[in-house]
């Protein structure tokens, strides 16, 4: 079963959501509600309109992962929204590998120099994806100025794609 990524957009607003919202709340128990989200029920407008994008990854017609792109300046962007369901994690299928490259090319065709990222110290195993990934930790005042801070992110990471 390989995974097919593709860009997604409101019409997969119910599912982004579905797949979200389970693993936020019921599998980490992150204090997060849809209210707190609202860029998941309009994706297009949120993620695209400012140049960045929102992918999904699909096994049999089943959104089994996310990941998205917040374009904050010419040159700078954030990562969102990197979601796999538990049963889809880990070498076997490589989805989470998957969306980041894709993102990752995105960027590098996009012109996007700098890859941001927020997220909370409980994923430690998402930290050690993005480590593993050339990411570096960062203090949160060394983000950009325009970096949009999600209030429950506590870990920051930075990689610079133009070497």
């Amino acid at each position: 079963m390989k995974p097919i990524i593709i860009p997604i957009e409101n019409k997969y607003a119910d599912a982004v959501v579905d797949l979200v919202l389970s693993i936020q709340q019921k599998e980490f128990n992150v204090p997060i509600t849809l209210e707190d989200q609202p860029d998941l029920l309009n994706i297009t407008n949120f993620y695209y309109a400012s140049g960045g994008g929102f992918w999904g990854a699909f096994i049999d017609d089943e959104l089994v992962g996310t990941i998205a792109l917040v374009k904050f300046n010419d040159s700078e962007a954030a990562i969102r929204k990197m979601f796999v369901k538990k049963e889809f994690r880990g070498k076997e299928f490589s989805i989470a590998q998957k969306l980041l490259e894709t993102l990752i090319d995105y960027c590098k065709e996009n012109q996007i120099d700098d890859l941001y990222l927020g997220t909370i110290t409980i994923l430690e195993a998402a930290l050690r994806f993005y480590e593993r990934n050339d990411f570096v930790r960062i203090a949160k005042e060394s983000l950009p100025a325009t970096f949009p801070i999600m209030s429950a992110d506590n870990v920051f990471c930075h990689l610079q794609l133009k070497k």
